[in-house]
């Protein structure tokens, strides 16, 4: 199958949002199956005709997705595990979009889910690669601070951004998730308490960093006339691109894999940049948005602090950006995380919205990014949605 074919005839529907939680005594296993639920409720079909699934979380071990299956009591023809992180969301929408197309499923679930125990993260990082277990975590900076800092530093030292830049999208973000139900930090941030925030990471202070938590987020995926058929509102896709390991001989990342393959993502979409209506971006630090700004060619490369500061991110500016807050208001559910900016951006599009709705939206950007090892993210992805005016 040509990489350019297009995903003409396939829908995107049905956003769900498990809301999110600071701490959880229930398993990645009950938030995926409470986000499969709400799924087929919201499509008015059975369990049984989901035919496939696509399965992102980090706490679901030992179990993957095919033992998640018989937990939730179910035999999917097609079946797909995205331990990506960030970039979850786009390679499970990508790849569903596929199965439908070739005919292997009918009907995919794509969801993310993980829960949030009070030791749960800390778990997590010791053991979230080899390169964490042999090289990073025995010294103590086994985590995305640490390596986020790194890179946050390497970039302010290469390109003169300051951290009135990095809080000027912050601060942006918090107004857009002040407006929507699910965010978790619910008050306005303005730039001296972003400023003098402790620090936990220098040059990172605490409104630089994610906060963990549990929840979930998923979509449906299948043809437009079947989406049609069940009266579902649902966008089209008019582009995606993957890739992984981008660059490699960077000696330290400043870039993504999003650069590689840019003219092949809006050529398929036949649009640009300045097309957009919104952009969701993956954000659990903000050097990365600073990063995808650049590499999806809002801006060249290192003129993301000037193009922040000429911009206005909120709902209502000229370039809305992660409108639901984004994991910096809302909060990183582990991989859900990565579904985060496809669930919102579908909302945005189909007239779903759960908060600030940006006005006539038609088409849309969604961006992921994952899989940190210590200097670099090895995943990054990205997709056009658009509105289906049938």
């Amino acid at each position: 199958m040509s990489r350019r074919q297009g995903y003409d005839g396939i829908a995107v529907c049905v956003p769900v949002t498990v809301p999110y939680s600071r701490y959880s005594e229930r398993s990645a296993h009950w938030f995926c199956g409470r986000a499969l639920a709400e799924l087929v409720a919201g499509a008015g079909i059975a369990k049984s005709d989901v035919d496939g699934l696509s399965v992102s979380s980090f706490t679901l071990a030992p179990d993957t997705a095919v033992g998640l299956m018989q937990y939730l009591g179910m035999s999917p023809r097609w079946l797909d595990h995205v331990p990506m992180g960030g970039a979850s969301g786009v390679v499970a929408l990508r790849r569903a979009a596929r199965a439908v197309q070739a005919g292997d499923a009918e009907i995919v679930a794509c969801l993310a889910g993980d829960t949030n125990h009070v030791d749960t993260f800390r778990h997590t990082i010791a053991s979230f690669s080899q390169f964490a277990r042999d090289a990073v975590y025995p010294y103590g900076s086994g985590g995305p601070n640490s390596s986020f800092a790194f890179l946050t530093d390497h970039y302010m030292r290469a390109y003169g951004a300051t951290a009135e830049d990095f809080g000027r999208l912050c601060i942006a973000q918090r107004e857009n998730g002040l407006r929507h139900p699910h965010t978790m930090m619910k008050r306005p941030l303005t730039m001296e308490q972003y400023l003098t925030a402790r620090p936990i990471a220098d040059p990172l202070r605490l409104f630089d960093c994610v906060m963990p938590c549990a929840g979930a987020d998923a979509v449906l995926v299948m043809t437009a006339d079947r989406a049609r058929a069940l009266g579902l509102p649902h966008a089209k896709i008019l582009a995606t691109i993957e890739r992984h390991n981008a660059f490699p001989d960077d000696p330290i990342q400043y870039r993504g894999g999003w650069a590689m393959d840019l003219d092949e993502f809006y050529g398929m979409a036949g649009l640009g940049p300045g097309d957009m209506d919104f952009v969701q971006a993956y954000d659990d630090y903000p050097v990365i948005n600073f990063m995808q700004l650049e590499d999806l060619g809002f801006c060249a490369k290192g003129e993301a602090p000037s193009f922040v500061r000429d911009h206005d991110f909120t709902i209502d500016g000229d370039l809305p950006f992660n409108t639901s807050g984004g994991q910096l208001s809302l909060g990183q559910a582990g991989a859900a995380g990565g579904y985060l900016g496809l669930v919102e951006g579908l909302r945005q599009v189909t007239g779903q919205c759960l908060g600030g709705a940006v006005p006539d939206a038609r088409v849309g950007l969604v961006s992921g990014f994952g899989m940190i090892n210590y200097d670099r993210g090895l995943c990054s992805g990205a997709a056009i949605l658009a509105r289906s005016d049938s």
